[in-house]
């Protein structure tokens, strides 16, 4: 989706946030990244809630990005480089439903895109990938209290 001639968005999750948060902010062409949750059924949820209560969120950034620089396509490649898009609700040490590998797409084109990015993934990784694919409904940007900084540890 386009906010100006150059600028889209993209929301993924693939395992606990600041793992893709760290990588995405190294890359030329992503001008934002923003930690957040989406895909639950509570609303504004609280870090604690996602993660001691089933509401159905993945951890998530969401990434604006300039398509002058650098194309969905190529940062898709780095999403199914820097997780294991073949673990369902996991990556590594961290286990449930939130930290599942999952793209939210925000129109028809972008859905596309990342059809053929996961074609071109399964075609590199020796298990399938089980990544989630689903219309963008909302994202709520992660509000980490003292507390919550815990939770990740």
């Amino acid at each position: 989706m386009n906010i100006n001639s150059h600028q889209e968005i993209i929301v993924l999750g693939g395992g606990c946030f600041w793992c893709l948060d760290a990588t995405y902010k190294l890359v030329k062409g992503i001008e934002n990244v923003e930690e957040g949750y989406s895909g639950g059924n509570v609303k504004d949820p609280t870090d604690e809630q996602i993660y001691y209560e089933d509401t159905g969120h993945a951890e998530v950034v969401r990434l604006t990005f300039n398509s002058k620089i650098i194309k969905l396509e190529d940062i898709l490649d780095i999403f199914f480089t820097i997780h294991d898009p073949t673990t369902k609700d996991r990556q590594g040490p961290d286990v449930g439903h939130q930290y599942r590998s999952i793209i939210f797409y925000l129109d028809d084109e972008q859905k596309k895109i990342i059809e053929k990015a996961i074609t071109k993934a399964n075609q590199v990784w020796d298990n399938k990938v089980v990544t989630e694919v689903e219309k963008l409904k909302v994202f709520y940007p992660a509000v980490k209290s003292p507390k919550s900084w815990t939770l990740c540890l």
